[in-house]
């Protein structure tokens, strides 16, 4: 049971970590815009202010 105790949690990181490499493969790179990003006007950005 120890043994149990310590392999699954390793082989569930192992398990992660290799579905997010898969996930950067898979994906297209993020693009860059040149403009810095302005909340919408209707998104209630000023009533928080």
């Amino acid at each position: 049971m120890a043994v149990l105790a310590v392999f699954i949690p390793v082989l569930l990181l192992g398990v992660v970590l290799a579905l997010g490499r898969y996930e950067e493969l898979l994906l297209p790179p993020a693009e860059r815009s040149e403009e810095p990003f302005e909340p919408f006007v209707g998104d209630g950005a000023h009533r928080a202010l």
